[in-house]
């Protein structure tokens, strides 16, 4: 049967309203009003979907915080430093092991001070952490912090995560004190082994240790400490004494003499430069 004319027009007029239905309901939405496309195939060349702001969440991920700096890694070394000939045809390093201790370094700090000398100080982290203001005084007068250690054992006889503790320990509380972690580590009683250079390595420290031991440890008398001083004397040599771990009266006294017999015989009193 031919619909009748009355019929076609009822049925146009239903088709014109969906299509404004369809119109107004896209321009709201914000929905395509063309015909439907087939999604692009997948691929290099495929065009990637267009996402709205809110799609992007510029919030940081849970429990997210930014990585701490650190200093960069020194090459893992086979050996440590022996002596330092790079600072000067007259230059020398004094070194002072196993303090702080409130018996004597403050006197070692007090000759340093009157002579205009910087040193090396190897800080055990036991000693550190209670006498935290002489490594500010340390600090502030220009010394060069390292690192001894936490309990002063022989690391070559220890288990790698013992040593890591060992030695991380005392670069945090180093690092709490003055502003910034050390630079340079002396292994206790020069006991170097692989996994010490590794870990202190990783820990963003140069292994140091010396060319003259005045053998003060032994207190051997101080006119004994200040002949070996000046009777190894000699352009980049590192100088090892101590300011604890014992009766350093011996060493403090010493200091006083040698230090200004090596000034004027032109020696340079000098410590390793920062490395960047």
């Amino acid at each position: 049967m031919v619909p009748s004319r009355r019929t076609l027009l009822r049925l146009t007029a239903c088709v014109g309203a969906a299509a404004a239905v369809r119109l107004l309901t896209a321009e709201h939405t914000g929905a395509p009003t063309g015909p439907t496309r087939a999604a692009p195939a997948a691929g290099p060349q495929a065009a990637a979907p267009r996402l709205r702001t809110s799609a992007y969440r510029l919030e940081p991920m849970t429990a997210y915080t930014p990585p701490r700096y650190h200093t960069a890694l020194p090459p893992v070394r086979t050996r440590p430093f022996l002596s330092m000939p790079q600072l000067g045809e007259r230059s020398m390093v004094l070194t002072f092991d196993d303090g702080p201790d409130p018996r004597y370094t403050p006197g070692i700090l007090k000759t340093l001070r009157e002579h205009d000398v910087r040193a090396v100080f190897f800080l055990c982290g036991e000693m550190a952490t209670d006498n935290r203001d002489l490594l500010r005084e340390m600090r502030d007068d220009g010394h060069v912090i390292g690192n001894h250690t936490w309990t002063h054992p022989q690391l070559n006889k220890t288990a790698p995560a013992a040593i890591r503790s060992e030695i991380g320990r005392t670069s945090e509380v180093i690092e709490q004190t003055v502003g910034e972690p050390p630079q340079w580590f002396r292994a206790p009683y020069g006991a170097w082994n692989r996994n010490v250079f590794e870990i202190q390595a990783e820990l963003g420290m140069e292994p140091l240790a010396w060319t003259v031991d005045t053998l003060d440890w032994t207190t051997p008398g101080t006119p004994s400490i200040i002949r070996r001083v000046l009777d190894g004397a000699a352009p980049g040599v590192v100088v090892l004494s101590h300011d604890a771990g014992g009766d350093r009266s011996q060493s403090v006294a010493a200091l006083r003499t040698y230090l200004p017999e090596l000034l004027a015989q032109g020696y340079a009193l000098k410590v390793p430069p920062r490395r960047r």
